[in-house]
């Protein structure tokens, strides 16, 4: 199986987001060394919990401290940029690290309202615009001349670069269509809520048109993952993160705690049935079970690579778990 990585900068409690980015460096090392395909920064406004803001930047950095694994966004949100500027920011990135970049797109704002309007300046948002930009900001990587009188008198540079890997991020099967008929790749966010189905990755899949950017289809699917030699001490280690997608079910987003304050919660019935719920889209268990049932849903689903998103709040178990997934995987 091909595995990859969906890092968002945690910044977990009693840290500082300066390490969180400094600790996303050592998993693209790491994950490089060990033989992953690919490693996406996501993007994340006005949360204390996430460092990960500027993923374009990041991933510079990134492909500069790797050799071989495919860096890039997962993603950034594309309504927040001109389509004239992403193309000019991934044809750089391209031109320093051909062959090794990732354009993911998503079409989701990244943060709550208030960052929203911020970063448009206090205008209204433009929202249904999203594949017509990610349309016409392909042709201006790929040195084309779009339709949009907007964008069809000035050039995106550099120029003449070898073209990154594009893909369309989703969550709930809308974009399958889409992400088929421009000829990119296709990213499921299983962790997001747990609505993968065959037929959304064969809608892709049946309808997939060849492209400058993709010759055939790939989908990868983004899981999250807590994992340990022993379920036993996975279960240990999980419960931060279980904790943090229950409060934000409540409206809230914290920082991850440690797994000892963690157990000092207190917890009702009802938090109790909501954790076990969100189980379905946080793989908690020992290595080679969780290894087996990823196997399981790529035969069941046909997808090409599981995409790994992993926050114990330890950076040691971090790393540990993409060690293990990879001694049992690759």
């Amino acid at each position: 199986m091909k595995l990859s990585v969906l890092d968002q900068a945690p910044v977990t409690i009693g840290n500082t987001a300066v390490a969180a980015l400094k600790k996303a460096e050592e998993l693209a090392i790491l994950t490089d060394e060990l033989g992953y395909v690919r490693m996406w920064m996501a993007e994340h406004h006005g949360a204390q919990s996430f460092a990960s803001s500027a993923p374009e930047v990041t991933a510079a950095h990134l492909a500069a401290k790797t050799k071989n694994i495919r860096i890039g966004t997962g993603g950034v949100m594309m309504m927040h940029y001109s389509p004239l500027k992403l193309a000019e920011v991934f044809k750089t990135l391209s031109a320093f690290s051909p062959g090794r970049i990732d354009f993911g797109v998503g079409r989701a704002p990244g943060g709550d309202t208030n960052a929203m309007y911020a970063l448009a300046e206090g205008r209204q948002p433009m929202l249904n615009n999203m594949y017509t930009k990610l349309d016409t900001a392909l042709k201006l990587i790929n040195d084309e001349v779009p339709k949009d009188d907007l964008y069809n008198k000035t050039i995106a540079i550099p120029t003449q670069i070898q073209l990154p890997e594009a893909w369309l991020l989703g969550s709930s099967g809308n974009s399958a269509l889409k992400a088929a008929e421009m000829g990119v790749g296709y990213s499921f966010a299983q962790f997001f809520n747990g609505a993968m189905t065959k037929e959304i990755l064969d809608t892709y899949k049946n309808n997939f048109q060849p492209s400058a950017f993709m010759e055939k289809p790939e989908i990868n699917v983004t899981y999250m993952v807590t994992t340990a030699e022993t379920k036993e001490e996975a279960e240990f280690e999980a419960l931060p993160q279980d904790l943090f997608r229950l409060m934000m079910v409540k409206g809230q987003i914290r920082q991850l705690l440690t797994p000892e304050e963690a157990q000092n919660v207190q917890l009702t019935e009802m938090d109790r049935m909501t954790i076990q719920e969100n189980r379905k889209i946080h793989l908690v268990g020992a290595v080679k079970d969780i290894a087996t049932l990823l196997q399981e849903e790529q035969a069941q689903y046909g997808f090409d690579e599981a995409m790994i998103c992993s926050i114990p709040h330890s950076q040691e178990k971090r790393l540990e778990v993409y060690r293990l997934l990879a001694r049992e995987l690759l």
